[in-house]
């Protein structure tokens, strides 16, 4: 099977071609304000390199940063309306409640409450009022709302509330885009809520960017069916990420680790992936990213749909080097995706990270006599300094004194010293430039179950057959082939404090993706 990977990240757009197990090629080219263009760039350039016909290819995985750059910079979010079924609970915290003010205003801050939601055991808190939520849709629609996030109580456990109001939009407002929160987020109501509203707010820039992606591969002559990597490191179809964009948020540090994975033959390590802006750090557990336990904060709004466990350091290639008493200062700022032009060692003016590393011989790359001049006692503090940092990261993600193996990877990764402090030893496998775009493209397709079950004693192996089922299934609906799908993870844990034997029971199903006609 030839796979075609393509990771766009802040600095640079990777290209991978993978056949089978074997790497046929791979390059780098610049990331361009409108992002295709740096595909088409490193589309043609690959081309040229490995000489492979754009007809042999059978898929190809794509990880961007599109929706998470959004996001973080409050452009391009549709006005979203966010209603939420709980009342007569839950008026204490609204929903947006937690949001930052600018992003609150971004997603034009329409927040509503409706009577509804469930307790833990799916019994109704209150009776769906039907005429409330249509005069509650009619406010929505005249304050300007395009999009809605639905959420409700207890829903990943009973959710009914959230599909009749879907039900309902769909015959009042035909084609608007919704988003569930059941299907979304998990346990925990304002975290769920938030991933919610965050995907309806980037459902219309996900139409437009899932088009202009597939258009772009098209346009290379390949006529393949196109995917988008998830923040678990496997995969969803286009058509899905249309519907949840949020999913790819984390993509670019999960390919890398995935990728690390992959060429080291690690399943378990840490992975250092530096890039041209920052370094992010996460643990691999049997060949997966390690997921966050907790909530984690995007541009400042707490979500809780899954996430990799990673520490990000504004340490870069292209950070910026300046003199901070008798040592060295190390970004976070950086020239990112001008390095090529900026940096000492290819004419530019600005010292960097990557001029530090070939004055201080971990690395040849550009002209090293441009930084000859720079003073050995200046350039061995600014290294100690990105060691140093590096070193603390890796020894935060740790679960244990014993050093653990580190995979560098990463165009930046050649600011990784041979001898890491808390490493057994640090491996930088071929290819480690282009890790990320390696792990979009030997990635799978994953489904996940997380919900809170009553379970009595006599009935939990058909609640627990019952929530593999539908992980399963979920794996399905994004892409996997029948047939071909694992239970590769599943935790159980009773909740001591809720009455009527509560167990919060969580799996994930990975299988092979499907490539209908082009299945091997």
């Amino acid at each position: 099977m030839l796979r075609l990977g393509i990771d766009v990240g802040g600095t640079n757009t990777d290209a991978v071609l993978i056949d089978g197990d074997d790497v046929r090629g791979a390059v780098k080219a610049s990331t361009t304000a409108d992002v295709t263009g740096g595909i088409v760039t490193a589309l043609r350039e690959l081309r040229q390199a490995t000489g492979f016909d754009p007809a042999a290819v059978d898929a190809v995985m794509i990880g961007t940063t599109h929706f998470i750059n959004a996001l973080v910079e409050g452009e391009r979010l549709a006005p979203t309306a966010a209603i939420r079924f709980g009342l007569p609970a839950t008026r204490a915290l609204p929903p947006l409640v937690d949001w930052p003010g600018r992003l609150a205003a971004a997603v034009g801050g329409h927040g509503y409450l409706c009577q509804g939601g469930h307790e833990y055991d799916g019994s109704e808190i209150a009776a769906f009022d039907e005429a409330e939520f249509r005069a509650v849709l009619d406010k929505a629609v005249e304050a300007g709302a395009t999009s809605f996030a639905l959420s409700s109580v207890f829903s990943p456990v009973n959710g009914e509330f959230e599909n009749r109001a879907a039900e309902i939009i769909a015959e009042q407002l035909p084609g608007t885009p919704v988003s569930l929160s059941h299907e979304i987020g998990r346990m925990g109501l304002l975290g769920r809520e938030n991933a919610t509203i965050v995907n309806a707010a980037l459902r219309d820039l996900a139409d437009q960017v899932a088009t202009g992606l597939t258009r772009t591969v098209a346009e290379a002559g390949i006529d393949a069916p196109v995917f988008l990597s998830q923040n678990d490191g496997t995969l969803m179809d286009v058509d899905y990420a249309r519907r949840y964009p949020v999913a790819t948020f984390a993509s670019g540090p999960t390919n890398s680790m995935r990728g690390a994975a992959f060429l080291s033959r690690l399943p378990s390590c840490a992975v250092v992936d530096i890039g041209g802006t920052t370094s992010d750090v996460g643990i691999l557990q049997n060949g997966f990213p390690r997921e966050a336990s907790a909530d984690v904060a995007v541009a400042g709004v707490q979500i809780n749909f899954r996430m990799p466990d990673v520490l990000s350091l504004g340490i870069g290639g292209g950070s910026h080097v300046v003199r901070d008493g008798t040592g060295a200062a190390v970004g976070p700022a950086s020239v990112g995706y001008r390095l090529g032009r900026e940096a000492l060692v290819f004419g530019g003016s600005r010292l960097t990270a990557t001029d530090i590393a070939v004055a201080g011989g971990r690395a040849e790359v550009g002209d090293p006599s441009l930084v000859a001049h720079l003073e050995r006692s200046f350039v061995d503090a600014a290294l100690a300094e990105i060691d140093a940092r590096l070193a603390e990261v890796v020894d935060r993600m740790r679960v244990s004194a014993e050093p653990v193996p580190v995979v560098a990877v990463g165009g930046g990764s050649i600011l990784v010293p041979e001898d890491l402090a808390g490493a057994s030893r640090v491996v930088r496998p071929e290819h480690f430039a282009v890790a990320n775009a390696i792990g979009a493209a030997i990635a799978q397709v994953g489904g996940e179950v997380d919900r809170v079950y009553s379970v009595v004693p006599e009935q939990r192996d058909a609640v627990m057959d019952a929530a593999r089922e539908e992980a399963v299934d979920r794996a399905v609906a994004a892409g996997a082939r029948p047939g071909s799908v694992e239970i590769v993870d599943v935790e159980e844990v009773p909740l001591a404090y809720l009455p009527g034997n509560a167990t919060r029971v969580r799996v994930k199903a990975v299988g092979e993706l499907s490539l209908g006609g082009h299945d091997a």
